[in-house]
């Protein structure tokens, strides 16, 4: 059946008025959708704090954390982080006070940013030296020769970690400056997303710990950034003026608030810390191999069904090998 209604006809003004307010609604849509997104993250995050733990990421990179406050974000389509899952989560510092080794970091590097297709160098160490960063490594497009650059750090504005080039050597003669030595490109590297975490500034290298460094991610703007011995010493925001919530533990790693996997074990309105079974030295924790660091431990209930687990240092779960000593005949 037609209706004997009068079909409402648009005029042109009012056809271009609706097109131009569909323009703008769908425009909306994308920053909105961001911003539910960022939003949603806070709310699903958990929040943690850390001290004295000598961190493992992987089995040639640790640090040693002396204290760090901040957030466990699930990252993706994860509703909340599982600590199983090295991807499910990000690690957002408020302020923290971290500690690497240069050696580690160069193993990190070698391994996981110099290690993609296309990348100028290999075979990276780190070294300190007279209170300067020593960077030793191979120059790929150019015969593997050897290539040296040493000089001072400082965070950049935005939280960064700038390396100002002093020296830099190849084929064991000083040369001009970093990128004449490279001999390449690196903004289309860059571009092309096959050094993740490096860029250039000058003859400055920027180095972005959160993507240098292996999952979980640590996210946080670095204020301060000194050599100590071998190791670099890190500031993310200002620890003097965080407060950090009181932990009955000398050594430990805190979880409260929303919702976190741990294991088997699902916590709602989470409260759980890790606490080092021997508080004389740092907790040393392996995130792949914590379930070894469990079976010696024990667990106990709060009261209020928080949990508290007593876990064992992983280098005496798996102490190092002794080195081998030849015997002469």
């Amino acid at each position: 059946m037609i209706s004997g209604r009068t079909p409402y006809i648009f005029s042109k003004s009012q056809i271009v008025l609706v097109f131009l307010a569909l323009i703008l609604f769908s425009s909306t849509l994308v920053p909105l959708t961001a911003a539910a997104q960022t939003a949603d993250e806070h709310a699903n995050a958990v929040q943690v704090q850390i001290r004295n733990v000598n961190y493992h990421f992987t089995d040639t990179l640790s640090a040693y954390v002396k204290t760090l406050r901040g957030e466990v974000v699930p990252t993706g389509e994860n509703k909340f982080p599982t600590l199983d899952d090295k991807n499910s989560y990000d690690i957002r510092v408020t302020s923290a006070e971290m500690v690497i080794a240069a050696d580690s970091l160069a193993k990190v590097l070698d391994s996981y940013v110099f290690a993609t297709h296309g990348s100028p160098l290999k075979d990276v160490s780190m070294s300190v030296d007279k209170g300067r960063l020593k960077i030793k490594g191979k120059l790929h497009d150019k015969g593997d020769a050897p290539f040296e650059t040493s000089g001072s750090l400082s965070p950049t504005p935005d939280g960064k970690i700038r390396l100002h080039a002093e020296k830099i050597r190849a084929l064991h003669l000083p040369v001009k400056g970093l990128m004449d030595a490279l001999g390449i490109d690196l903004a289309s590297l860059i571009k092309e997303g096959k050094m993740p975490g490096i860029s250039a500034d000058g003859d400055d290298m920027i180095m972005d710990l959160g993507l240098v460094l292996p999952p979980p991610h640590i996210q946080g703007n670095i204020t301060a950034i000194r050599i100590e011995g071998q190791n670099l010493l890190e500031v993310m925001g200002d620890p003097a003026k965080t407060q950090l919530k009181r932990v009955p533990a000398a050594n430990y790693m805190a979880y409260w608030g929303n919702q976190l996997r741990f294991g088997k074990l699902t916590m709602t309105d989470a409260d759980m810390i890790l606490i080092d079974m021997n508080p004389e030295d740092p907790f040393d924790f392996d995130l792949d191999h914590y379930k070894d660091q469990l079976v010696p431990g024990y667990s106990k209930f709060t009261p209020t069904f928080g949990l508290r687990v007593y876990m064992k240092d992983f280098g005496k779960v798996h102490p190092a090998a002794p080195a081998k000593t030849e015997t002469k005949k």
